[in-house]
């Protein structure tokens, strides 16, 4: 019996400290490189070498400004501030792969969805339909107010706006223009048969749009849905559109739980509860033997900013955790900020030296220490006993976090079969489902589609 393949992503997003914060004084870290194409095209090429499922561009409107109510930590300690568009990337690093995905992160909040759905289509046809947009609807105020609202919507109600904006999309990728609407005949001078390009008309509480979709069908029509959300109504919402989830984990048995109520979110929506890919965000660490990667966890701790990864969760929870005395217990308050953040604080007895302890490599995923053999069977144990998919690999130490799992930890996995060897053909969906490119007759998304004669 075939062993389950584990998908594998690596996280990151377009600026200096992502994750793991502080760790761009490192000297080996090349971070600071973010805003050239070779830093980009360098690192498509080399996770392509290691046969990643995707590059995973995380992304925020607005900054950090909880924590001591400013952002002097996050511009000193560059917590995700600067930090550029995501979707920018794609083009050139498509250029220079083949294979590799790219899961793009973009705020749904503050695109219109006309115009975002032409960018979609744009980037699926220029990377032969290897694009993924993962769906946000926002989290910080600083981001509504400098979008000109005076506060962002209360959570739930982001997702009533999320429902229909994603009608809308399908509308426009799957409905406006029929499959065969394009024949590119110069004898008839006909490129696409009017008859089989549709206008669409919506008329919602958030939306009103009327028009033909700006492109002719890519390669996937509608990218491969990401989305991260783990409250009642975010797994409602995952429920009915999401084809791969992103979950942070802190222990296997949680862990399990929460892919359990994802894959029962899928099942209330009419679809089968394995047509949900569930990553988890992990850190890696390893060296040729067990001895060699503690001592480079130890190496990297030196490094690492305890207070900037706080800082960044003082955003994540809405809680500015500098008003707490070392040892003051954290009183939970409800916040409109992200819900499984906040929820963590509520069934907990957290102080802010527990917290700096939890952050002292300067994030909060958990992290995985050790000789190749020991990392593959940690990952191994996590697929078996939650039901995961895969992983978001973070990077501590930019490009050396992914040279090491590349050199050392991916012949390990192939060599027990757990691991592919070789690139399936098609696009990411086909990719990573092994069925059609575009969204399965089971989604919802599909029924927007023309009928075929």
């Amino acid at each position: 019996m075939s062993k389950k393949k584990i998908l594998l992503n690596a996280f990151n997003m377009n600026c200096i400290g992502h994750i793991n914060h502080g760790l761009w004084t490192h000297p080996r870290d090349n971070s600071a490189r973010y805003k050239t194409i070779e830093y980009w095209t360098e690192l498509a090429q080399l996770l392509e070498r290691g046969l990643f499922d995707g590059l995973f561009i995380a992304d925020i409107v607005g900054v950090y400004d909880v924590y001591q109510q400013s952002v002097d930590v996050p511009l000193r300690e560059s917590i995700q501030l600067p930090v550029n568009d995501p979707l920018l990337l794609v083009s050139a690093m498509a250029a220079v792969t083949k294979n590799l995905g790219f899961g793009l992160t973009a705020n749904l909040t503050y695109e219109t969805p006309y115009l975002f759905a032409r960018r979609l289509s744009t980037l699926d046809h220029l990377s032969r339909g290897r694009v993924g947009w993962n769906i946000v609807t926002g989290y910080l105020d600083s981001a509504a107010k400098a979008m000109g609202l005076e506060a962002q919507a209360e959570h739930d109600r982001r997702y009533d706006q999320a429902d229909e904006y994603l009608e809308v999309l399908y509308k426009l990728l799957e409905g406006s223009w029929e499959n065969d609407a394009v024949v590119n005949d110069p004898v008839r001078r006909v490129y696409a048969e009017p008859g089989k390009v549709h206008k669409v008309r919506h008329k919602g509480e958030f939306y009103q749009v009327e028009g033909y979709h700006l492109c002719e069908p890519s390669p996937q029509r509608t990218p491969v849905l990401f989305q991260a959300g783990s409250s009642e109504r975010g797994l409602l919402f995952a429920g009915r559109h999401a084809e791969c989830v992103f979950i942070s984990g802190q222990n296997k048995a949680a862990t399990r739980a929460q892919v359990d109520k994802v894959r029962a979110s899928a099942e209330a929506a009419g679809r089968d509860g394995q047509a949900i890919k569930v990553f988890m965000g992990i850190n890696v660490i390893v060296g040729e033997t067990e001895a060699a990667a503690w001592a480079k966890h130890a190496e990297y701790l030196g490094y690492a900013s305890a207070e900037a990864g706080v800082a960044h969760f003082s955003a994540s929870t809405g809680i500015d955790f500098s008003e707490y005395e070392l040892d003051e217990p954290i009183q939970y308050v409800k916040s409109n900020a992200i819900q499984s953040a906040t929820r963590n604080l509520q069934n907990n007895d957290w102080t802010r030296r527990k917290l700096l302890e939890q952050h002292a490599l300067g994030g909060r995923y958990i992290t995985v220490v050790g000789s190749p053999s020991q990392v593959a069977d940690e990952l191994e144990s996590w697929i078996a006993e939650t039901g995961l998919d895969g992983f978001n690999l973070t990077r501590i130490v930019t490009p050396e976090s992914y040279e090491d799992f590349i050199d050392l930890v991916i012949p390990e996995l192939q060599r027990r079969g757990s691991y592919k060897t070789a690139y399936e053909q098609g696009t990411l969906r086909e990719k990573l489902f092994g069925e059609g490119a575009h969204l399965p007759p089971e989604h919802a998304g599909s029924t927007y589609r023309q009928p075929t004669a």
